[in-house]
């Protein structure tokens, strides 16, 4: 059994991901779509930063066999003279690696890059850099350089997608240089562990910090804990679990009062003992009688993508591409609702503003929830319609948070579970709306279904399916605070 980067890395992120993986890989989450897409542009990035290097020779796999061999042909690549090699891999002994590019600079010697399609070089690359540095010199390379190429997020789009604009190259050479040691060390534990029949303690205690949520919420769908456990405590991080778990406290409930926790937090564990929401009412009352009416519930649904899919676009802008609004009058007016959509593989913004212009009047407040997303969009579609700038503009100064009352703990239900999301706060106050039965569920699903149907032509998607789930999902989010804010208008 070969211990690989990617082993390395969940070992790193916690033990028992990495014994799980090895020996009982079905508790484990699978692949998401959205997950699965989040690969994919990865590997469309990939294919632009390769391109920064001369006459290079991909090797890479498709299925286990071809995996099987890669050594060898990376071998024969080498010995036939390769200058580049793309998804070369190395064997030594127990220890395997795959790497995004070696560079030949001299008799047996490299440098070494990490593709990422992140916008900087992150303390992660450099770990998993180290790892691939550990197994080419104890395959008997030596390694000079070491870099990240990742994404320049100040990179705009003109005309055809330019490489050397679009890629930025970081050299990491003695970041990870410094982790030598270390991962020596780490490589021999992790092999131990996946070399075990005993699976390691699951606490969270054990996760690293970056990967203490996404353990977490592995931890959970593992154990199964109540929902007044402290595992649902909000704002959790490893030293907080250490504290709770080493004093015996299994339940929110049982937390003393002296025990140090933040305002979120105190909040959460107050109502969960009470079992009653904890409600300020007079900022409430404030807020709601700051509102102007027509009240107009605004929200966006956005593309974005690595590679900027329009002229003037950035990587990972997000542009509108859908909006629904729902409009009160007055307090007693009949409710209404507008909407827009785009259905072509254009730039959605200049239809998008237009629509948004015929929709809302001159006057009243533009209610959001997390308001500085709506804002980011207005201020987009201001730069690429600059005839309408400023109408968008106005409209920010217009725009005020449906969601401060919970962000604020001026709101607070146990079974917010210390969150202010608007998915956590529906089914509390409004049981009766649900997204359980839509064909999309949250926006990361929009967006994707969206630009893979719209932008990519995917055969496989029915557009106009695609297009009344979108329409129903969006619409409910503004409905949703509608009848949020009837609940709160109530107190």
């Amino acid at each position: 059994m070969l211990l690989s980067k990617s082993d390395y890395m969940l070992y790193l992120a916690h033990p028992a991901w990495l014994w799980l993986k090895k020996h009982d890989k079905d508790k484990l989450p699978h692949i998401d779509d959205n997950t699965q897409a989040t690969f994919d542009a990865g590997n469309l990035f990939e294919g632009y930063a390769e391109k920064l290097f001369d006459d290079g020779v991909r090797l890479g796999f498709s299925d286990y066999a071809s995996y099987l061999a890669l050594p060898e042909q990376t071998m024969e690549a080498l010995l036939g003279g390769a200058k580049t090699i793309y998804q070369a891999r190395f064997i030594a002994g127990q220890l395997t690696c795959i790497c995004d590019v070696v560079h030949v600079v001299g008799d047996k010697t490299f440098d070494l890059y990490e593709i990422k399609s992140s916008t900087k070089a992150k303390p992660e690359h450099a770990t998993d850099l180290a790892f691939q540095a550990h197994v080419l010199r104890e395959s008997g390379f030596t390694v000079r350089n070491i870099n990240v190429v990742h994404v320049n997020n100040e990179y705009i789009r003109h005309g055809n997608i330019n490489p050397e604009e679009f890629c930025t190259i970081t050299d990491v050479t003695s970041e990870v240089n410094a982790l030598s040691e270390a991962t020596k060390l780490h490589a021999q534990e992790a092999l131990e562990v996946m070399q075990s029949s005993d699976m390691p303690d699951l606490s969270p205690v054990l996760a690293a910090g970056s990967s203490f949520g996404d353990w977490l919420s592995i931890y959970k769908s593992l154990t199964n804990p109540p929902n007044d456990s402290i595992y649902y405590l909000c704002g959790l991080n490893t030293a907080k679990v250490k504290a709770l778990e080493d004093a015996g406290i299994e339940k929110i409930a049982d937390i003393p009062d002296d025990f140090k926790l933040s305002p979120k937090q105190h909040k959460q564990a107050t109502a969960t003992k009470l079992n009653q929401q904890l409600i300020t009412h007079e900022p409430i009352q404030d807020l709601l009688k700051s509102f102007e009416y027509p009240l107009y519930f605004l929200d966006y649904e956005t593309l974005a993508g690595i590679v900027p899919p329009f002229e003037g676009m950035r990587p990972y802008q997000q542009v509108p591409f859908q909006y629904s609004l729902h409009i009160l009058d007055s307090p007693d007016s009949e409710l209404r609702h507008e909407e827009y959509l785009h259905r072509e593989g254009t730039n959605p913004c200049k239809d998008v503003a237009e629509a948004l212009r015929s929709h809302i009047g001159d006057r009243g407040t533009v209610l959001a929830w997390n308001m500085g997303f709506e804002k980011s969009c207005n201020k987009t579609l201001a730069e690429e319609v600059p005839e309408l700038k400023d109408f968008l503009l106005n409209l920010n100064d217009r725009m005020n948070d449906l969601m401060l009352p919970f962000s604020k703990l001026w709101y607070v239900d146990k079974n917010f579970y210390g969150s202010a999301s608007i998915k956590k706060v529906l089914p509390v106050l409004v049981p009766t709306l649900s997204y359980a039965e839509l064909g999309i569920h949250e926006g990361a699903s929009a967006q994707r279904l969206w630009m893979q149907g719209v932008i990519d032509g995917k055969d496989s998607i029915d557009k106009e399916v695609l297009f009344a789930d979108l329409l129903e999902y969006c619409k409910l989010d503004t409905l949703a605070m509608v009848e949020i804010f009837n609940v709160l208008r109530k107190l």
